[in-house]
């Protein structure tokens, strides 16, 4: 008898996971619900959380999500696909996108009833995803588009309406470029490894063949053709001349075997005498010593030795530029530009209001009544009406910035995507210009992760039998848009890369903040200003899901006490729609993006103000904003 105060979607919700290990014919499978994001890893599956209400949206979504995911679980193999995943971004998510097609597919096809299930999670996908409000192919992604038509053609199902709009978008452009690989579509959907291979075909077909990497059945030949040959050199010892050596041997003389044998010693005797003469006499060989023990590896963080990383092999710092092709960046940049062309004006204004504060300070000034410096002049008519009065001199000052660098660290997590990172991107654009034009350099650094929910390092763990508490689970990416040394006219078109579809994944703020942190230190200019803009607190699924669940904020917070207690770099923080006050002592939270643009000038302004009182006053006013 249940109690009265039982959830009512637990029943729901335990014959979802029941019928999912069904589906997946895996009665291990472990479900569970959770408002993170839905996914599968291992033997774990997460699926959308379901509210005591039981909406006919959540029970739908649950049930669409589980179906997905029970079909990926049952068609797919992890094995085959990382043999022919390629490694460029690009591919890599047109890949995804395909496979994920196909394990819908394979289920529409034996199991008729999931399709429309599957139906409610792509239209939801979608609409959260703004698909439907796209109006042009350079608003669309590639890759979830080649999914979608994929998904399209083997099962002759029409799609949601989010997913169709961007399918029609970029559909004449696949066919036209690769209609013909896709024409063997049904012959390779039942097979994972005749679809990848087809899956690699398309992706060159849509020029994209660069990502490709190495073809995996190639080195496979190449292997083959090596171990034969080495089998063969085995089989055949005339090749090694062997036996040729062996022949001469047997034929030698006793005595000509003791003269070599002679000859070599006194050979060796001389060697080790020219190695004691040129280490010299003074020179004493340790007596006993045990080896000494090689050091032990640095702490993965200075502001907290106990973070642990799993694994930091595939961690990449690189440029933006190395991220993107050169025709790409300048595409996306003028897609960014358009996109914000309304806001513009605004951020501009901004930013001349902080170019004149700026060059105000710039302006030569002077310091009266001092005893002794240069005779001010201008008061000698005190002197002369009343003879006591003693001299004055004044003393100029200068500019109290001259050395400075700004570094502007931007959250490229996915959840800034659309608006926020479009806005956040024009405003680092247009404040590094007028930060320039006042001698100010500035540095723009963006953080994100190379996978969702895990890249390379899980995957390691995972094969490693999954030890408790490994640490940091995913492989950070950690971007240079502009160098402080770099002129803004020269990496321009860099900050568009943010406009990049799949670009944006998982925020490790706290890591992200010391690698910003460390490159400040090492410049030698007087004054280090760091400015971080962020809409949300660090998160990184696969980390999450293996260590406490406040793993990445207290490392946060770890490392903002050691920049502060160091006092080396000044540091402020900009929360998107986040309460960073609680993280950060000299923080502002706007409710909305669009206020950004005036946060960041008043922030720096403030910073620059000649007057103690006044920047107390304007950053005790924006900590309230």
């Amino acid at each position: 008898m249940s109690k009265p105060n039982d959830n009512p979607a637990d029943p729901f919700k335990k014959a979802l996971a029941e019928a999912t290990k069904v589906m997946a014919n895996d009665s291990e499978l472990s479900v569970s619900y959770s408002v993170d994001p839905s996914g599968l890893s291992g033997d774990s599956m997460r699926l959308p959380q379901v509210s005591r209400r039981m909406t006919r949206e959540e029970v739908l979504l649950a049930r669409g999500t589980a179906d997905a995911l029970a079909l990926r679980h049952k068609f797919h193999d992890d094995a085959t696909h990382a043999r022919y995943a390629p490694p460029g971004d690009m591919a890599r998510d047109l890949y995804e996108a395909m496979e994920t097609a196909r394990c819908e597919a394979m289920g529409a096809r034996h199991m008729p009833g999931t399709a429309s299930n599957i139906d409610v999670k792509i239209r939801n996908e979608a609409i959260r995803k703004g698909y439907d409000q796209c109006k042009s192919a350079s608003e669309a992604p590639l890759a979830a588009s080649a999914g979608y038509l994929i998904r399209h053609l083997a099962t002759g199902r029409p799609l949601p309406e989010g997913a169709s709009n961007i399918m029609d978008l970029w559909r004449g452009f696949i066919e036209s470029q690769a209609g013909e690989a896709l024409d063997n579509l049904d012959e390779t959907i039942a097979d994972q490894t005749a679809f990848a291979k087809l899956a690699r075909q398309v992706i060159s077909d849509l020029g994209y063949g660069d990502q490709l990497g190495e073809d995996p059945d190639n080195l496979d030949d190449d292997q083959d053709d090596q171990a034969e040959d080495d089998a063969e050199e085995q089989e055949d010892p005339d090749s090694s001349g062997q036996d040729d050596s062996e022949d001469e041997e047997s034929d030698a003389s006793p005595e000509q075997s003791q003269e070599e044998q002679q000859d070599a010693s006194q050979a060796q005797v001389s060697m080790d005498e020219m190695a004691d003469e040129e280490m010299g006499e003074d020179t004493e060989m340790p007596e006993g010593e045990a080896p000494l023990e090689p050091p032990a590896p640095p702490p993965a963080s200075e502001a907290d030795p106990d973070y642990k990383v799993f694994l930091d092999t595939h961690d990449e710092e690189i440029a933006a530029e190395d991220l993107a092709e050169p025709a790409e960046l300048e595409r996306l940049r003028a897609y960014l530009d358009q996109q914000l062309e309304p806001l513009k004006g605004a951020v501009s204004r901004l930013a001349n209001k902080l170019q004149r504060r700026l060059q105000a300070q710039q302006n030569r000034s002077w310091e009266f009544d001092l005893e002794e410096g240069t005779l001010d002049a201008g008061r000698l008519a005190r002197v002369v009406a009343n003879p006591t009065t003693p001299l004055s001199f004044k003393m100029e000052h200068d500019t109290e910035f001259r050395d400075t660098v700004v570094t502007l660290l931007l959250d490229n997590s996915g959840s800034m995507r659309g608006r926020p990172i479009s806005i956040a991107a024009i405003c680092a654009d247009v404040l590094a210009r007028t930060l320039e034009r006042c001698n100010v350099k500035v540095e723009i650094l963006g953080f994100t992760t190379r996978a969702w929910k895990g890249g390379q390092a899980r995957e390691a763990w995972l094969n490693d039998g999954r030890p408790q508490t490994p640490g940091r689970l995913n492989d950070l990416r950690h971007i240079v848009y502009k160098r402080a040394d770099a002129p803004w006219r020269r990496v321009r078109p860099n900050l568009g890369l943010m406009m990049k579809e799949g670009l944006l994944k998982e925020n490790i703020d706290g890591e992200a903040l010391e690698w910003a942190h460390r490159r400040m230190c090492a410049r030698q200019e007087q004054r280090k200003i760091l400015m971080v803009i962020s809409d949300g607190a660090p998160v990184d699924d696969s980390t999450l899901s293996v260590n406490p669940a406040n793993y990445l904020e207290k490392h946060l917070r770890d490392v903002i006490a050691m920049v502060e207690k160091r006092k080396a770099v000044e540091l402020l923080a900009i929360g998107i729609g986040h309460d960073v006050t609680r993280y950060y002592d000299r923080a502002v939270t706007i409710t909305d993006v669009e206020q950004l643009a005036g946060a960041m000038t008043e922030q720096l302004a403030a910073l620059f103000d000649s007057d103690p009182r006044a920047r107390a006053r304007v950053m005790g006013i924006k900590r309230s904003m």
